[in-house]
Formats: C-alpha cells, structure tokens, sequence
C-alpha cells in the first residue's frame, strides 16, 4: 500500500503510454471516485467529468490540443469541466469566475493522485483549444473544459525534474 507521501513523490507528467494495456474499469472507477471525494466550494461540486475511451474522439482532442499525439495515445482521457452557474447560484460572480474553476481542477488533482496510487500514468493538459473540445464532446453551453487528464499504463519513467526549493516559494510570518 502507498502512502500519500509517497504518492505524491512519485506523480509524474508521463506522454508515452502502453498500447495493449487499457485501464480496468475498477481503477477507473476508484479514480473517479477519488476525484469526486476533492473538496468544492460550498460542496456544490461545480463541475463534470467526460470519461473518454473512444479512440476516434481521443484523436479529435488530440488535434485540438495543438496535436500533442500522446493525447490519442492514452487509453482513457478524463476531460473535466466547470459548471460555473452552479457555483454562481450560490456565490454570484466570484462562484462563476473562480469556484467553479477551482473545483474541477481539483478534482483533477485528487484524479492524478488517485492513477499514481492505483499504479498508472499520467499527464495534465491545459493547453488545447476549448470551443474544439467541447463540440467534439457535445459539451452543453453550462460546461467548460478546463483540463484532460491522460490516464493509462506507463510505457517510459520520467525523469524527476527540478523543483523550486521551498525558500523560494514560501514566506513564514
């Protein structure tokens, strides 16, 4: 059993993915449980997740993310959305303009924990075109696609990359 720690630490952008290996419906669906578990403003949970595992649609957002090709190369990609009136109903502008947003990437930030603890891969995607990807998932004009997540079955160990050291990021008052 992984502790949360250890997790964390082992979290990794991964672009290459194993091709005979599709994620289990088990660990998707403990994946999607975790991201639902993540904490929303006013425990509204303004947001949606589209589970994608159609290889013709994961080409599509492939193509609409600048043709960043291990997009159509994961098994599964997570896209997730706000629901920002859901927020705003409660919080007005600031539950439209920020809540919302919040709570879906942190959403997916419990999601990519969850992969590395279940014993996969994956890589967070911000940059795409948003008006592609929601006409390729048929998105309601309530839902907005902020982030995919490129969840499958690692076929590379990333490097570790460097991070900023502590004192550079954190001031103690």
């Amino acid at each position: 059993m992984w502790d949360f720690f250890k997790t964390v630490r082992h979290r990794h952008s991964v672009r290459r993915y194993q091709a005979d290996m599709p994620v289990e419906d088990e660990k998707l669906h403990a994946i999607l449980e975790t991201a639902i578990a993540a904490p929303s403003a006013g425990d509204l949970q303004a947001y949606g997740v589209v589970a994608v595992r159609d290889a013709a649609l994961r080409a599509a957002l492939s193509r609409a993310a600048h043709d960043q090709a291990f997009i159509a190369e994961a098994p599964v990609v997570l896209v997730f959305c706000t629901e920002a009136e859901r927020s705003a109903r409660k919080y007005g502008e600031r539950g439209r303009d920020l809540f919302a947003l919040q709570d879906a990437t942190i959403a997916c930030a419990y999601a990519q924990l969850a992969v590395v603890a279940a014993g996969l891969g994956s890589t967070w995607v911000g940059y795409f075109d948003e008006a592609q990807v929601a006409e390729h998932l048929g998105l309601p004009e309530t839902q907005r696609p902020v982030a995919l997540l490129c969840v499958g079955y690692p076929a590379e160990l990333p490097e570790v990359t460097p991070r900023r050291r502590l004192d550079e990021l954190v001031i103690y008052k």
